[in-house]
């Protein structure tokens, strides 16, 4: 047990990594652990979090993935299992993060790469394919994205 105690300094005062001495015991200072799913860090940001969030995202479509490249699944299918599965991962413990510019855009990033793989591309009149724009995902999913999502919790 004594191996697995550490602790962690919150302090604006930078100090290097010390160990505590509690009687014959040593405990090892960490800059973040995971508690409850959560990391929490000394300097107390959430953009350590953010990006473990939207990796496990990424790990839960590309586990699914064979759901979403499947021709025969329809694309309101899709928007579910990603409503259901992605974006709960992503905004687990949402409730307690500070949304910066910064982080409201990788969000939005990781939400549009998924919803541009679900909804595929669009066919122009002359035959050409083009990508759809972030404002035709916004009407496809009626402007319930991961922010407003977030906001709401």
């Amino acid at each position: 047990m004594v191996g697995k105690t550490k602790y962690l300094r919150c302090t604006r005062k930078n100090y290097g990594p010390e160990e505590l001495q509690i009687d014959w015991m040593y405990l090892e200072q960490v800059q973040s652990y995971r508690y409850l799913g959560s990391t929490v860090n000394s300097d107390n940001s959430v953009e350590e979090e953010i990006q473990y969030r939207i990796t496990l995202g990424n790990k839960a479509y590309y586990t699914n993935q064979f759901l979403f490249k499947n021709g025969l699944v329809s694309k309101k299918s899709k928007l579910k299992l990603y409503w259901i599965i992605m974006r709960p991962i992503v905004a687990y413990a949402c409730e307690v993060w500070v949304l910066k510019e910064t982080i409201k855009s990788k969000l939005m990033v990781f939400e549009r790469k998924k919803l541009r793989k679900i909804f595929g591309p669009t066919k122009e009149r002359d035959g050409t394919w083009r990508i759809k724009t972030n404002d035709e995902l916004d009407e496809l999913i009626r402007h319930k994205n991961i922010i407003n999502h977030i906001k709401a919790q």
